[in-house]
């Protein structure tokens, strides 16, 4: 019989990781699925066709519809992409990044 080892213990199950602004809440699509997607878009695609793409891929429409509301400029949404698809790579170290 082949070996066998349960990993259970080693996955994490919990909630989404959120990114918090202006005290709202919005959680990060973080499943292995979006990373490959996001990986792909950044590969074969522009920023100008990849940034929307994973915003998309990120937020969910109604998450999207709130973030809509804050009117970000395009150095702010810009932020919003790069430091969503950091926490799901599992590099947030609660410091936002230089950019």
């Amino acid at each position: 019989m082949a070996k066998v080892i349960d990993i259970t213990d080693k996955l994490n199950f919990e909630e989404s990781p959120a990114i918090t602004i202006k005290g709202q809440t919005y959680k990060v699509n973080d499943s292995a699925e979006t990373m490959l997607k996001l990986m792909g878009l950044f590969d074969g695609k522009s920023e100008a066709e990849a940034v929307p793409a994973a915003y998309e891929l990120l937020f969910s429409e109604e998450d999207r519809e709130k973030l809509k509301d804050l009117n970000l400029n395009f150095k702010d949404f810009m932020t919003l992409i790069e430091e969503s698809m950091d926490l799901i790579r599992g590099e947030d170290d609660d410091t936002p990044s230089e950019g």
